[in-house]
């Protein structure tokens, strides 16, 4: 009796939440103390390695840069990177610039806009341009932030709401000025000194700068695109030699940037007759393999006005023959529309998928057989670059 009294108080004062002499034998040994590790990535890095844009609408000034191994499927590290940033990653492959607004009261007060270099073995910042306050903020493409080929100047977009590119000097540190790019968006770099935007006249505006960051010519190509009849997507895919635009209908619009003038190739479509219901969507439509000759798009049924909403399928092409060689599905009751599409530029690619349920696809880019699926990435992963 004795005894069993003896356990019934040990369970009554050891539930009660004292811990006394009578209790020693139920405690349980402290958890060791942990410690923070920090290590530097090796270069160069996988080339199934990606850049993964995290945009949380919930959360919008507090944005940031997933780096991602798909060989793994895992993450490597994320950099901060504000409200609405603009990215890019430098020609030598070994810096990432973002250009960013803070506040100093978190959604308000002063406000400072700001280009960081975070340099891509540590995830650190290394230095920073401040700008004025005339930074384009809204939803990312490759071209609101981009590196002249030399990694001389590096070009940001302005819209205040007047579109312009803002031009800085990488050896001086200082901004040089704005190219007032005459109501046109986007800045595509090509040759050593040139822009292209495209412009709601249907024609593309190429401006060519000097030695020192100033403009020393322009010029305007003819027009490829009615804006009322079949309106392109601003988010251009790149090329070996220049872009594609998607119209909202499905032509592929093709431009090649690499010489003096610019040069539009007949258009073509995605779609055949019995095809007229898809349509491309999204944030960031599709993407090139060039040594591959394969075009990957992400496709929906729908009309005027879903060109926003993500792709039920990915349809493969031929970029010489203009055929569509394969269609895959996308299971996205499971999974989620397709929002963004990548594929990584190696002999043996991956095409690399980010849907609105917030997972991460990897498929085979050559066979479309499904790899293990990344769930959690972010909450809004809308745009993918590799490093």
């Amino acid at each position: 009796m004795a005894i069993k009294c003896k356990r019934f108080l040990q369970w009554v004062v050891c539930g009660g939440g004292l811990f006394l002499s009578l209790c020693a034998a139920s405690r349980v040994p402290p958890l060791a103390a942990e410690t923070l590790s920090e290590e530097t990535l090796q270069f160069p890095l996988s080339p199934h390695s990606v850049l993964i844009y995290d945009e949380a609408f919930n959360n919008e000034t507090d944005a940031r840069l997933i780096l991602f191994d798909a060989d793994h499927n895992r993450k490597l590290g994320q950099m901060d990177a504000g409200y609405y940033p603009n990215i890019t990653v430098a020609p030598d492959h070994r810096n990432v610039a973002i250009a960013t607004t803070y506040w100093s009261r978190g959604g308000h007060g002063a406000r400072t806009d700001v280009i960081e270099f975070w340099d891509l073995s540590s995830l650190r910042v290394t230095s920073e341009i401040v700008l004025p306050s005339t930074r384009l903020q809204g939803p990312p493409t490759l071209y609101h932030l981009a590196y002249s080929a030399d990694q001389r100047f590096l070009y940001s977009h302005a819209l205040t709401p007047a579109a312009a590119w803002t031009v800085i000097d990488l050896k001086t540190r200082q901004v040089v000025g704005d190219v007032d790019s005459d109501g046109c968006v986007q800045m595509i770099p090509s040759l050593t000194r040139r822009l292209t935007g495209i412009c709601e006249s249907g024609r593309l505006l190429s401006v060519t700068l000097d030695e020192n960051g100033h403009e020393v010519s322009r010029q305007l190509s003819d027009v490829f695109f009615n804006d009322a009849v079949d309106p392109v997507f601003v988010q251009a895919i790149p090329t070996p030699t220049g872009v594609i635009f998607l119209s909202h209908h499905g032509q592929v619009h093709e431009v090649d940037l690499s010489t003096a003038a610019i040069k539009l190739l007949p258009a073509w479509s995605l779609r055949t007759v019995a095809d007229q219901a898809w349509r491309p969507g999204g944030t960031q439509l599709g993407a090139i393999h060039a040594a591959r000759h394969r075009l990957y798009v992400q496709m929906h049924i729908g009309g005027n006005g879903s060109h926003k909403e993500g792709g039920k399928e990915i349809w493969v092409y031929d970029t010489q023959s203009h055929q569509r060689v394969a269609r895959w599905p996308v299971n996205t009751q499971l999974y989620g529309d397709v929002i963004a599409t990548h594929v990584t530029a190696d002999d043996h690619p991956l095409l690399i998928l980010a849907t609105s349920l917030s997972k991460i696809l990897t498929l085979d880019a050559v066979t479309g057989r499904l790899l293990p699926v990344k769930d959690g990435v972010g909450q809004t992963p809308w745009y993918m670059v590799n490093p």
